[in-house]
């Protein structure tokens, strides 16, 4: 199989089932080297057995988000890959993204679609700076979460020893996801080179250091 006929394997199958291509589908003992490959790129996630964790925005483990379409239920990577998933998926129309506070436990869920962003005063919490996100991504993705307010990211910080990261509203994080993983589903999907990608996150409202920027 063609390298991007496995990436468009792996992501069609999340798209559809949310969840990877079984291995009878994939033939994963003859498509290893592509996986790895495509891990290299930063297409996939892989475990250490070679097994697919993710495909940014899916996840084919739970990281504190559910994500409810039409007929599909995804596991969403962490809070930006959630609000993600309905622009990437557009005939979906509006997804419901579930998850709970890190801080107090307080069950949150919005109506996320393409138009405009969910009303809330809830803040995503970023931990894990641009620079460092790719040292241990699931670590990363389970770190970026939505918090009831600013009270609860200060509090979740005293609780875990945990350095506060970057914090932003839903408007956002709505913004900053929107177009993020534009072409992702479509082939020749080539990523943005690292000045393109500071640009989207200048247009996007973020700014500082630890954006890289």
């Amino acid at each position: 199989m063609e390298l991007e006929d496995l990436r468009l394997a792996v992501y069609r199958s999340f798209a559809s089932t949310g969840r990877p291509p079984p291995a009878d589908a994939l033939d994963v003992a003859k498509a290893g080297a592509g996986l790895a490959e495509l891990a290299r790129a930063r297409h996939l996630v892989l475990d250490g057995s070679g097994q697919i964790l993710m495909a940014h925005p899916f996840s084919a483990v739970p990281l504190g988000f559910a994500v409810m379409g039409r007929q599909t239920l995804w596991w969403g990577g962490c809070a930006w890959d959630s609000f993600a998933l309905p622009h990437l998926l557009p005939d979906e129309g509006e997804v419901l993204v579930s998850t709970r506070c890190p801080a107090c436990s307080r069950p949150h869920a919005w109506n996320v679609g393409t138009d405009q962003p969910p009303q809330g005063d809830q803040v995503a919490h970023f931990l894990v700076p641009t620079a460092h996100m790719w040292d241990d991504v699931v670590h990363t993705c389970r770190h970026q979460r939505l918090f009831c307010s600013e009270d609860c990211v200060d509090a979740w910080c005293r609780k875990t020893g945990s350095t506060r990261g970057y914090v932003m509203d839903l408007r956002t994080l709505w913004r900053f996801a929107s177009h993020w993983y534009d072409g992702r589903m479509e082939r020749g999907y080539v990523r943005r080179e690292p000045d393109a990608a500071k640009e989207y996150l200048r247009s996007a409202g973020l700014s500082g250091p630890f954006w890289g920027l």
